[in-house]
């Protein structure tokens, strides 16, 4: 059976999630139980601990949130750049997107499920998948999405463009 608890960085308010088949190899993630806010600097400190790969991950979640919001009528308190994003934003307390270690649970809430990778997407059985093309799929009753792993070759720029084109739309249908 499944947990009904959604594990990972962020706020059980979110309008968007990541889900990511891995998570931090360090005491106080690799045992995380629940959602946890980050904290302004834990991103730093996740990646001069880690290395590039999470690095990679926090950057183009940065980059693919801040396009989004960029392009929604919800810019108003926007940082300047994607980077002020990342710092002072991203999977904390007030950010409308969270980075999930636990499956997708699509019936739980009104949040756009966004699974990374096609392998996840594969290991976690999913069914009801519409595929654009080979690397981004749709199941619209269960507003869910995958997308290419979040690293720079995987979901280049361009990508996270075509990837904010097939968000936004579910957006629209719900407040971000």
């Amino acid at each position: 059976m499944r947990s009904n608890t959604m594990v990972g960085f962020g706020n059980n308010r979110s309008s968007v999630g990541f889900y990511i088949a891995n998570r931090p190899d360090l005491e106080g993630y690799r045992d995380l139980k629940q959602l946890r806010n980050l904290s302004p600097g834990d991103i730093d400190q996740i990646v001069k601990e880690t290395g590039n790969h999470w690095r990679k991950i926090f950057n183009v979640s940065a980059k693919f949130m801040f396009q989004l919001l960029s392009e929604s009528s919800n810019k108003e308190s926007l940082p300047n750049t994607w980077q002020e994003y990342r710092d002072s934003v991203l999977f904390q307390n007030h950010s409308p997107v969270s980075l999930l270690f636990s499956p997708p649970r699509t019936d739980q809430n009104q949040m756009i499920h966004i699974v990374a990778g096609k392998t996840y997407a594969t290991e976690l059985g999913l069914t009801d998948l519409i595929w654009i093309d080979e690397e981004f799929a749709i199941s619209e009753n269960r507003r869910l999405i995958v997308c290419p792993y979040l690293d720079y070759r995987q979901l280049s720029n361009a990508k996270i463009t075509r990837l904010v084109e097939l968000v936004l739309p579910q957006l629209n249908k719900s407040a971000l």
